[in-house]
């Protein structure tokens, strides 16, 4: 009889150990990642990174107390209050850098071949950004504090067409244009 309490007390202690490691995980993934969140000492946007350590660990005693990791506008105000924290306590899913760009890129085509982005593979082919001078880039190429403006003047491109604009820019000379007519396969002759 003794063993099967000894047994029960461990379940349960292993049990509540999992719990409690599953709770500072998903804290640890929710607050992990860049986010752009509005200064409330310039009023315009800023890079900011919670430290999902001290988010996860503090989880894990239900009181979620954050703490950022980094700022663009550090050194120079690393003093600050953290007043832009509340933002990110109230909407942390918002602010986060890949979900403004998911929403950004949802309902858009890609402006050289017309292909919808709808799902986007963050871990593979990202999409990219053409911006007004014709060139694209990479979203991560773009300072995370200035998406808002760049997204409001670079239109969307699939990444086929990225790497093929990409390569066209760089050896201008190895490529060759040739006329498609419609109604007639490329590869016919």
């Amino acid at each position: 009889m003794e063993s099967l309490a000894d047994y029960l007390v461990v379940k349960v202690l292993t049990i509540v150990v999992l719990l409690i490691v599953w709770r500072s995980v998903l804290a640890y993934f929710k607050f992990r990642g860049v986010r752009v969140v509005t200064c409330p000492e310039t009023a315009k946007p800023a890079a900011v990174a919670v430290n999902a350590k001290h988010a996860a660990i503090r989880g894990v005693i239900g009181k979620l107390n954050f703490k950022l990791e980094s700022c663009s506008r550090w050194p120079e105000r690393q003093g600050c209050e953290q007043e832009c924290l509340a933002q990110i306590e109230a909407a942390p899913e918002d602010c986060l850098v890949r979900s403004i760009l998911t929403k950004w890129y949802r309902g858009k085509s890609c402006v050289y071949c017309g292909k919808p982005l709808e799902q986007i593979d963050w871990a593979k082919h990202k999409p990219a950004l053409m911006g007004p001078d014709h060139l694209t880039l990479e979203w991560n190429d773009i300072r995370a504090e200035v998406l808002p403006e760049v997204l409001a003047a670079y239109l969307p491109v699939c990444w086929n067409c990225h790497i093929a604009e990409t390569f066209r820019h760089r050896y201008p000379l190895l490529v060759v244009d040739r006329p498609w007519k419609p109604g007639k396969s490329r590869l016919s002759s």
